[in-house]
C-alpha cells in the first residue's frame, strides 16, 4: 500500500521577520534562528523515519535556503525539487518592506488589521488572501496532489499565506477558519491521505 505521504513546513523564520516589516514577495533570506529552525525541521522528519520522492518550494529565497537545510539533515541533497512562484507569499503590495507600526502610522490600525485578517481585501498594489488561494490552490490540486496520491512522499516548503491555501482544501476549511489558522516557522505538519486525497492522519511535529 502506497504512503500518500505530504508534509507542509512553513520557512524559518526571516530577516524582515525579525524587523516586524510586511515581506511578501520581497526576498530576504533567513537569521540565524531561522537557520537552526530549518534544521531542527529536518532532523524532526528524519527521527520520524521519514524520506522523500520529491520537494516543492517557492522562488523565494526563505523558502528555498530552509528546504536545502531540511534536506542535508535528512541525507537527501540530491532530491528532485520544483520550484514554482505559484507557492511564493502573498503579495503585500505597497506595504512590502515597511515595518508593521510604521504601516499603522500611515494608514491607521484598523485599515492595517483589515489589510491583514481579512479574506478578500487587497492591500494597496498586492494580493488579498483569496488571490493567493487562487493561485496557490490550483497548483496544488493540478502538479502536488497528483504526486501524493502516486505515492510519492512530497515535501513542500513554502509561506504562512500559500500553505493556507493548501490546508484549507486539505482540511476542508471555510475562509473564516483558514484566517484564524496560524502557522509556525520550521514546523513539520505530516499528513497521510486516503485515495479520495482526504486525510487519513495528521501529526504536528512539534518540539
Amino acid at each position: 500500500m502506497s504512503d500518500r505521504l505530504l508534509v507542509l513546513v512553513r520557512h524559518g523564520e526571516s530577516e524582515w521577520n525579525l524587523k516586524n516589516l510586511f515581506t511578501g514577495w520581497k526576498d530576504p533570506d533567513l537569521t540565524e534562528k531561522g537557520v537552526r529552525e530549518a534544521k531542527e525541521a529536518g532532523r524532526r522528519l528524519k527521527a520520524q523515519g521519514l524520506s522523500f520522492d520529491i520537494a516543492f518550494t517557492s522562488v523565494l529565497i526563505r523558502a528555498q535556503h530552509t528546504l536545502d537545510l531540511m534536506l542535508v539533515e535528512i541525507g537527501q541533497t540530491g532530491l528532485p525539487v520544483v520550484r514554482n512562484l505559484a507557492l511564493n507569499e502573498r503579495d503585500y503590495g505597497d506595504l512590502s518592506g515597511l515595518n508593521k507600526d510604521e504601516a499603522r502610522r500611515k494608514w491607521g490600525e484598523e485599515q492595517v488589521l483589515i489589510w491583514r485578517r481579512s479574506y478578500d481585501v487587497r492591500p494597496p498594489g498586492g494580493e488579498s488572501l483569496k488571490d493567493t488561494l487562487a493561485r496557490a490552490l490550483p497548483y496544488y490540486v493540478q502538479e502536488i496532489l497528483p504526486c501524493v496520491l502516486r505515492g510519492e512522499r512530497t515535501l513542500v516548503v513554502a509561506h504562512g499565506n500559500s500553505l493556507r491555501a493548501l490546508i484549507m482544501a486539505l482540511e476542508k476549511l471555510s475562509p473564516e477558519q483558514i484566517l484564524k489558522r496560524e502557522l509556525a516557522t520550521g514546523l513539520p505538519i505530516v499528513y497521510r491521505l486516503n485515495t479520495d486525497a482526504t486525510i487519513a492522519s495528521k501529526q504536528d511535529l512539534a518540539a
